[in-house]
């Protein structure tokens, strides 16, 4: 990694550090419905999310692709047995059987080409009734003007397409400016979906 990315990363950690855990992922709990507490947080970040799952009992996998949100989970976490992290990419990490997905923020950094076969891991790691948590990215967004952002834009009708066999709990749109994490203002395109995996 650059200096210059070396940096941006380690001002949104330490922007991003104190920042309690989405409601999604608490509602989220409250709607497995599968005999599974364990679960992944994919793009763990600082681990705001893995803390609260930790916390409702669940046993937690967790994963980021930067080194410097790996080492910091890793000494934030260094006394738990109840959470493993690891330093990985969605197309690399070995998806175990879990009740509960939360992909908060993370999935549209997935590689295009490598996205279907990656959303097929995921799906099949969730158990019937369990819950997949998390946001796609709309094909409005600002970031994919940056053609150094490799991203996965989706449309609502795509999205919602990958959800056969889920019932969708929740599911919303975001399309205006708003800040990122470090401050700037973007616009945003991003689907919020909260689903439930059948029993069939």
């Amino acid at each position: 990694m650059d200096e210059l990315k070396k940096k941006i990363w380690s001002e949104y950690y330490q922007k991003v550090a104190a920042n309690p855990h989405k409601q999604s992922t608490e509602k989220a709990v409250s709607l497995n419905l599968s005999d599974s507490l364990v679960a992944l947080d994919c793009g763990c970040g600082t681990g705001s999310d893995t803390a609260y799952l930790l916390s409702q009992g669940y046993t937690v996998s967790a994963f980021d692709v930067n080194q410097e949100s790996v080492e910091f989970c890793r000494k934030r976490f260094a006394d738990e047995t109840a959470v493993s992290i690891h330093c990985s990419g969605f197309e690399s990490f070995t998806y175990p059987q879990a009740g509960l997905v939360v992909a908060n923020a993370s999935l549209f950094f997935a590689h295009p080409e490598s996205f279907p076969v990656i959303w097929q891991k995921i799906r099949a790691s969730i158990q019937a009734g369990g819950v997949f948590c998390g946001d796609f990215m709309g094909p409005d967004d600002e970031w994919l003007e940056d053609k150094s952002h490799i991203l996965t834009p989706l449309s609502e009708q795509d999205v919602k397409a990958l959800f056969e066999g889920f019932e969708i709990l929740e599911f919303s749109e975001r399309n205006r400016r708003g800040p990122t994490a470090r401050g700037p203002e973007k616009h945003w395109h991003t689907f919020s979906v909260m689903a439930r995996k059948s029993a069939i």
